[in-house]
C-alpha cells in the first residue's frame, strides 16, 4: 500500500490528535499520605503498642544481660579456687547464655517486625483504601503520593489530601502534629 504525503500527514495527525485529547481527559490528582498518617489516631495508638512491645523485649534483654554479667564475674572472681571440671561447666553456662542472648537479639528483631507489620498494615491499607475512593468519586486517573518525592510540580486544585482527610473521619483543616510525619515505607521497615 502506498501513502502519498498528505495520507501520512493525516494520520500523524489524527494519532497526534487522538494522543493529545486522551491525555487532556485524564485527571492527575496528588496526596501527602505522611501528613495523612500523622493526623491518624490510629497510628499513635499503634506507636504507643509498638514502644510498649519494644519495652518488654527490652527489659527481658538487660535481665538477661545482668544474669551474664553476674555469672561472668562470679566466674572471673572463684576461677582460681574452682576445679577444672567446675571450671568447663560454669563456662559453658555462660557461653550458653550468650548464645541465649544472641538468638533472643535476633528472635526480638523479629518480632518487632512483625508487630510493626501487624499494627501498621490495616492503617497503610485504610489509607489507600480512602484514595482510591476519592479517587474513583472524582474521577483520577492517577493519584500521586508526593510523600515519596517523586513529584516535581503540582497545582493545589488537584491536591486530594483534604479529600482523603474528609473519608477518614479526620479534620482536614487540623494542623499536622509537629512530631514528624509517618513515611510510610519507613513504617514497615526494621
Amino acid at each position: 500500500m502506498k501513502l502519498n504525503k498528505s495520507s501520512f500527514f493525516l494520520t500523524i495527525l489524527g494519532i497526534a490528535l487522538g494522543t493529545s485529547l486522551s491525555a487532556q481527559t485524564q485527571k492527575i490528582g496528588h496526596v501527602n499520605t505522611q501528613e495523612i498518617l500523622a493526623m491518624m489516631p490510629e497510628v499513635k495508638t499503634a506507636d504507643g503498642d509498638l514502644q510498649k512491645y519494644q519495652s518488654q523485649l527490652e527489659g527481658q534483654l538487660k535481665s538477661m544481660g545482668a544474669e551474664y554479667q553476674a555469672k561472668v564475674q562470679d566466674y572471673q572472681g572463684q576461677e582460681a579456687l574452682m576445679a577444672d571440671a567446675v571450671k568447663k561447666t560454669k563456662a559453658k553456662e555462660i557461653t550458653d547464655l550468650q548464645e541465649r542472648i544472641q538468638d533472643f537479639q535476633q528472635t526480638a528483631q523479629e518480632s518487632i517486625q512483625k508487630k510493626k507489620e501487624e499494627l501498621y498494615s490495616p492503617i497503610l491499607r485504610k489509607t489507600e483504601d480512602a484514595v482510591k475512593e476519592v479517587a474513583k468519586e472524582n474521577a483520577y486517573s492517577y493519584v500521586l503520593d508526593t510523600a515519596s518525592g517523586i513529584v516535581l510540580f503540582s497545582t493545589e486544585a488537584t491536591d486530594i489530601s483534604s479529600l482523603v482527610k474528609k473519608k477518614l473521619g479526620i479534620n482536614p483543616m487540623a494542623p499536622a502534629p509537629s512530631q514528624g510525619a509517618k513515611d510510610p515505607k519507613e513504617m514497615m521497615k526494621k
